[in-house]
């Protein structure tokens, strides 16, 4: 298939984030019986199974949703080893007072950000990829 190993080492995850939003707004819901609706994720809890859907999704199915947000595909490929990504990821949004819900697939990271802040979300994102490389650079010049 060709596709890309995952990576471990932080900073070079940290300097190839690529953030991408994907069209729409989703939101997070809580069901005690899933209904017939694509999720783009599911996960099982004592308390219900919890489902990330499109709002219209969620809406045309008659489900109760909470925190509309925006949904951050990271381009890096991480290892699902690696130590401290998200912690960096959420820890530069959370310095700008954004939050972040992370979810790790096994091929990208993914981020739900309040709706309307994707953008901005991705613009500090951008911010610490930059700075990341610029590290990377240094530390290999020495």
């Amino acid at each position: 298939m060709g596709s890309v190993p995952p990576e471990r080492d932080l900073e070079k995850l940290l300097s190839s984030l690529a953030p991408e939003i994907r069209p729409g707004t989703y939101g997070f819901c809580t069901v005690d019986e899933v209904p017939e609706t694509r999720s783009i994720m599911r996960f099982e809890e004592p308390e219900g199974t919890t489902l990330v859907l499109s709002v219209e999704d969620a809406e045309r199915v008659g489900l109760a949703y909470d925190y509309p947000c925006q949904w951050i595909v990271i381009g890096a490929r991480s290892d699902l080893a690696a130590v401290g990504f998200l912690a960096a990821i959420t820890a530069a949004l959370a310095a700008e007072g954004i939050s972040a819900n992370a979810v790790s697939a096994y091929h990208h990271d993914h981020l739900f950000v309040p709706a309307g802040r994707g953008e901005e979300a991705c613009e500090v994102l951008r911010r610490l990829a930059a700075t990341s490389a610029h590290r990377h650079r240094t530390d290999t010049l020495k």
